[in-house]
């Protein structure tokens, strides 16, 4: 393994755990608001890795977070980790299509942001089968636009700080 894939590695490998334990901070210390809405903290670390090491890597961090995430907590295939993973798999879809328009990262990160809120309302409606629980998608939306732009003002900094890899060989 070359130097460069030994550094590709540990960057992914660090950025999955820093993901992760955002997540799991987020879900133990910080109050939802409204009961359920949070500000998606691991997000920022989503969006890092999309732009430091690209799409496929981005995937890998999501996945991570979600599978270890719901796993340590105590909520693997509950509810609540259908949830997440519902969130999750709408936010990375627009991520990539952001990507590849090469939207800037405000942007990008307010519709990852948008589209993660309008992925948990879609299975919790599946879920419990109440299409009346759409009616909490517009102010998931509002709420989505302010926290979609602190995380990706963090990960704008952020990125601005860390030189991106060069693809693994």
């Amino acid at each position: 393994m070359s130097m460069n894939q030994t550094r590709h590695f540990t960057y992914l490998a660090l950025l999955s755990a820093m993901a992760i334990t955002l997540n799991l901070l987020e879900t133990a210390m910080i109050p939802p608001l409204f009961g359920v809405f949070r500000i998606g903290l691991a997000n920022i670390i989503a969006l890092v890795t999309l732009k430091i090491l690209g799409v496929k890597e981005m995937i890998i961090v999501n996945i991570m977070r979600v599978m270890i995430g719901n796993l340590l907590s105590g909520r693997i295939f509950g509810s609540a980790f259908w949830i997440s993973f519902g969130g999750v798999l709408i936010s990375t879809l627009i991520l990539i299509l952001m990507n590849k328009l090469h939207s800037s990262l405000m942007f990008t990160s307010v519709m990852s942001a948008i589209g993660h809120s309008t992925g948990q309302v879609i299975i919790v409606m599946l879920f419990y089968m109440q299409p009346l629980i759409a009616a909490i998608l517009p102010y998931f939306l509002a709420l989505s636009i302010p926290t979609g732009l602190a995380t990706g003002f963090i990960a704008k900094i952020t990125t601005e700080r860390v030189k991106p890899l060069k693809k693994a060989e």
